[in-house]
């Protein structure tokens, strides 16, 4: 099984507001905001954005999250470095590390076991 695209993209950010707005002003809808200054966007059908806000001394982050169907059913090629295996998360997702040739890490997310 491969992954299916870009799930996600997630955002980190020092004005939670501001960056909702951009988002809305491009088209984006809110589909929902936390009490901690986080929350999920979309346009249309595609990947989500979430966008959290930081502490003013770190600095943003970006990271793009791909989708996997059923991680039980996920294999990667035995060339791919799979950095933490998958894991449940506290938001109701499973999720895996994995770190590209250059070095990169990248995140890809299935749903969490039903």
């Amino acid at each position: 099984m491969t992954t299916d695209g870009i799930e996600a993209v997630f955002l980190e950010t020092h004005n939670w507001g501001k960056a909702a707005k951009f988002f809305q002003g491009l088209g984006f809808d809110l589909e929902f905001s936390t009490d901690h200054n986080s929350g999920q966007l979309r346009n249309g059908d595609g990947p989500y954005v979430f966008i959290a806000e930081v502490p003013e001394d770190r600095e943003p982050q970006m990271q793009i999250v791909l989708k996997v169907a059923d991680a039980d059913a996920f294999r990667p090629d035995p060339g791919v470095e799979v950095v933490a295996p998958f894991e449940d998360t506290h938001y109701g997702t499973r999720e895996m590390t994995v770190r590209d040739p250059d070095g990169r890490l990248w995140s890809l997310q299935a749903p969490a076991k039903q």
